[in-house]
């Protein structure tokens, strides 16, 4: 098998439905101001209402299109607890641009480390749908960090001279070097980060955005992937430039051309 596995997205859990806590787990008690927001609650035009409960150490808000890992813990206004990732020791990896309106707009005002109450009128939240939470909604929500993948490189219409190539014409930089001293062999499976762009600039992948690493066998992939994971070690990032016959071979539905990734070998499996 050469297709290349791709993972499927993250788990949604707010566009959708809530999702039970784990077997077992204790409620996490309401807080005091559950029924409704307080005085000092930001209010938007929409009528979302927040209030920071701790602030973050960073400097940059997600925007709509981002993925985001968060902590989070839900409400009715009678203290009712909805879904927690908390309860579940489980952060959630969420696409903003997939969830209800008031978790898209409430997010956006945070930054990395910050915690946020949201009290979410109904329209921005479920709006009445059958089956789903009705009323207000109220969220303890922790921004843990914003999943952005690297912009492509310049250098993503080709490889510079100074790449190593294979006999097969793969190109390959090394972007950092590893700590380990074996290279993956056979059918060993790796865990690996990557992102991949085609030849224009356009990502069309990547496991930073899904806010998890990819695991697969050596023999499960694209040949390029195959062949270029055998030369590095744990620890090493490179730049990888696969030409089509070594990638997807002109498959309908598939990136087609030379495809460039960026790929961190983060184990071999034992």
């Amino acid at each position: 098998m050469t297709r290349w596995i791709t993972l499927p997205c993250a788990l949604l859990l707010l566009l959708g439905g809530a999702v039970s806590p784990a077997l077992g787990a204790e409620p996490i008690p309401a807080p005091d101001n559950v029924a409704a927001a307080p005085e000092d609650a930001i209010r938007s035009e929409t009528g979302l209402a927040s209030k920071v409960l701790a602030n973050g150490s960073g400097t940059t808000h997600p925007e709509t299109k981002d993925t985001v890992r968060i902590h989070y813990t839900g409400w009715t206004t009678d203290g009712k607890m909805i879904d927690s990732s908390v309860a579940r020791n489980i952060p959630a990896v969420l696409q903003l641009n997939r969830v209800i309106p008031g978790w898209t707009e409430g997010v956006k005002l945070m930054v990395t480390g910050e915690k946020r109450r949201l009290w979410i009128p109904e329209g921005m939240a479920y709006a009445g749908r059958e089956g789903r939470p009705a009323g207000m909604l109220v969220f303890d929500v922790e921004l843990l960090d914003i999943l952005r993948p690297p912009p492509a490189p310049d250098d993503v219409a080709g490889p510079p001279e100074s790449a190593q190539r294979t006999k097969s014409g793969v190109a390959s930089v090394v972007l950092q070097k590893g700590t380990g001293t074996v290279h993956p062999k056979g059918s060993k499976e790796v865990e690996v980060h990557y992102t991949g762009w085609t030849t224009d600039g356009k990502m069309f992948d990547s496991s930073i955005t899904r806010g998890k690493p990819a695991i697969f066998p050596l023999n499960r992939v694209i040949p390029g992937w195959t062949e270029g994971l055998k030369l590095m070690v744990e620890g090493e990032k490179r730049r990888f430039w696969i030409p089509e016959k070594q990638a997807y071979k002109g498959k309908e539905g598939f990136p087609a051309g030379m495809l460039v990734f960026e790929v961190e070998l983060l184990s071999i499996k034992k």
